[in-house]
């Protein structure tokens, strides 16, 4: 496919999605301003003004925290429409705040080493900067398979999602999908508070992360060890997980890596009992850690270049 028959404006985006990756891979999230916290700190001030048991106000303050980032990020296209150099500079930087592969896979590393050398308790220090498990309930090999578990879940959430929908809106479509997805952590799950004014949030958070979590679990079939087992397993167990876009992702990497996955878990003091996924399969090891962490390279690799295929095909198709 030739650039010069796709827009000026797409191929700013691409530039843009890649070098974002790319500063993530080098960097890692942004060290100080991070806008995904001052997003948050916007939507907990909205809250403390919105907040009723009630679906409808939940609704509410979804449409507003999310819309308005959508919003301003359309604005901050439109405004750049014709300066490709900064439309791909903006993009860039967006993208390099959105996605999260490199902090990820750095945390989930640093407790795999923990668990290695036999540091239960620096493990367990640092699984809450991974997930919201509560680490002194668990041992070691149930830390190992919680880090594997949410490699799995992030690598669809902070890396594949987002690509998926840079490529399909632009900016509009990044800065969208991670306000929508820092919502669903806010308010989305299923505490008193939040039951009924996190509905709205955690049911978008589900369609939105549809489309990446299907593309994770695909491309993960490609970059397994063993693609075999990472189907099968997807499209066995991937149904019976909790969650519409975890229960996917979660299965094929069992799969892919030869681990069993789900059972026992805890989060806030509530005890959950989840189905195995990969049943037959051994249980996680500390060395599985490090495994999960390649194999969710590979998927985010694979997932650019997805992106960039598909924001090339539509810039072609639309200056047709």
């Amino acid at each position: 496919m030739s650039l010069g028959h796709v827009r000026a404006g797409h191929v700013a985006s691409v530039c843009g999605v890649v070098l974002g990756y790319t500063a993530d891979l080098i960097a890692g999230d942004p060290r100080r301003g991070h806008p995904v916290a001052g997003f948050g700190r916007l939507a907990s001030a909205l809250e403390r003004r919105l907040w009723h048991d009630h679906r409808g106000w939940g609704a509410l303050h979804t449409a507003l925290c999310a819309g308005g980032a959508v919003a301003v990020a359309a604005a901050a296209e439109r405004a750049v429409r014709d300066r490709p150099l900064v439309r791909a500079g903006l993009t860039a930087a967006t993208a390099w705040t959105v996605l999260g592969g490199t902090s990820l896979v750095r945390e989930a590393r640093a407790i795999g080493g923990a668990l290695e050398a036999g540091d239960l308790a620096e493990a367990r220090h640092r699984l809450p900067g991974l997930c919201g498990r509560d680490p002194l309930a668990l041992d070691g090999p149930q830390i190992a398979r919680a880090v594997v578990e949410s490699v799995a879940e992030n690598t669809s959430d902070a890396v594949v999602g987002a690509l998926v929908w840079g490529a399909l809106g632009g900016l509009p479509g990044l800065a969208g999908f991670r306000a929508v997805n820092t919502l669903d952590a806010m308010v989305g799950h299923r505490s008193p508070r939040y039951r009924r004014f996190g509905w709205a949030a955690a049911r978008l958070d589900d369609a939105a992360g549809r489309p990446g979590s299907r593309l994770t679990a695909a491309l993960t079939v490609l970059a397994a060890p063993d693609p075999a087992g990472a189907w099968r397993a997807w499209r066995r167990d991937g149904h019976r997980h909790p969650s519409p876009n975890a229960g996917p992702v979660e299965a094929s990497f069992a799969g892919a890596l030869g681990v069993r996955l789900g059972g026992k878990l805890s989060y806030g003091g509530r005890v959950e009992h989840r189905p195995e996924l990969n049943t037959m399969a051994r249980a996680v090891a500390p060395a599985d850690i490090h495994r999960a962490a390649r194999l969710s390279r590979r998927v985010g690799a694979l997932a650019l270049a997805t992106a960039v295929g598909v924001r090339l095909v539509a810039g072609r198709s639309t200056r047709r």
